[in-house]
C-alpha cells in the first residue's frame, strides 16, 4: 500500500469503483450515483436506503451501506454480490414497483436473476424466489460471475478490513446473514475477545474474533424513524410507522 494514500479515500474508493464498474456492465450505467457508507448492523451485510441523504441545496441521494465486519471472512466475490444485490434494490426504487415493505417481488427477482444472482429462500436452487427473507446465490455461469471475475482479474481488491470481524456467516437473507450473535465493544477493546484469527483474505492479519452474545435479546432500531424494540435474535421485526425492517444493534 502507498504509504501515503489515505485510508478513507482508499476504502471509499475502492467501492465506488466497484458500483461503477457493476453498473455499467449489470445495469447499462443507467443508476445513478449513490453515497456508499459502513455500517456495523448486526445480523446485516448491507443495505439499500431510499433517498436517505440531502445535500444543502436539497438534492437527494439514495445511500448503500455495506458492513465492514464480514469482509474478512466472507470471499470477496460475496461481498461484491452485496454491492450488486443492493443495487438491484436501488435499481427497482427508480424503474421498477418495489414491493411493500421488506417484501421481495417477482420484479427485483427477475432482475436479479438477469444480473446473475439467483433469488431463493433456502440459500439453494429450488428455493422460493419472492418474498419478506430472501437469500440469493451466484449463478456460476451469470453475468454477475463473468463480470466479478473481470473485476478482480484487474487486481482488484478490498485494503481495509475490520480487526474485529463478525464470526463466519452461514446464511444470506435479504442482504443479511444468519450468524451467531456477537456483542462487543466498539472503541475495540480487546476486553472479551477469543484469540487472533486469519483473514479469509489475507492469513497474515491480525483479526480477534468476537465472542457470542450471552444475552438472548438484541435492541432493534428503525433506520428511519429511530424507533427501537427488544426481542429475540431471531426476530424479524418491522416497523410499523416506516414498513421498513427495523435492523439488530
Amino acid at each position: 500500500m502507498n504509504s501515503l494514500a489515505k485510508p478513507t479515500e482508499q476504502a471509499y474508493e475502492e467501492l465506488q469503483l466497484a458500483y461503477d464498474w457493476f453498473n455499467q456492465r449489470l445495469f447499462d450505467g443507467v443508476l445513478p450515483p449513490c453515497l456508499i457508507t459502513f455500517q456495523r448492523n448486526k445480523r446485516t451485510m448491507g443495505y439499500f436506503s431510499k433517498e436517505r441523504f440531502v445535500d444543502q441545496s436539497g438534492k437527494k441521494t439514495d445511500e448503500i451501506a455495506l458492513n465492514p465486519e464480514y469482509f474478512a471472512v466472507i470471499p470477496l466475490d460475496e461481498l461484491l454480490s452485496t454491492l450488486v444485490h443492493e443495487m438491484a434494490h436501488l435499481w427497482q426504487y427508480h424503474f421498477g414497483k418495489p414491493g411493500r415493505g421488506s417484501y421481495h417481488n417477482q420484479e427485483w427477482a427477475d432482475k436479479m436473476m438477469a444480473v446473475g444472482l439467483c433469488p431463493s429462500d433456502t440459500g439453494q436452487p429450488g428455493g422460493k424466489q419472492t418474498g419478506d427473507q430472501m437469500m440469493d446465490y451466484i449463478l456460476e455461469n451469470g453475468r454477475f460471475r463473468h463480470e466479478c471475475d473481470a473485476l478482480i482479474e484487474t487486481k482488484f481488491k478490498i485494503s481495509w478490513y475490520d480487526r474485529f470481524p463478525a464470526p463466519m456467516p452461514s446464511l444470506k437473507l435479504n442482504g443479511e446473514m444468519k450468524i451467531h450473535f456477537v456483542s462487543g465493544d466498539q472503541t475495540m477493546s480487546d476486553t472479551g475477545y477469543k484469540e487472533p484469527i486469519p483473514a479469509l483474505s489475507n492469513p497474515h492479519l491480525e483479526l480477534i474474533a468476537k465472542q457470542e452474545n450471552a444475552s438472548n435479546r438484541n435492541k432493534f432500531k428503525c433506520n428511519k424513524c429511530d424507533a427501537q424494540a427488544w426481542g429475540k435474535p431471531s426476530l424479524n421485526l418491522v416497523c410499523g410507522d416506516c414498513c421498513v425492517p427495523m435492523q439488530a444493534s
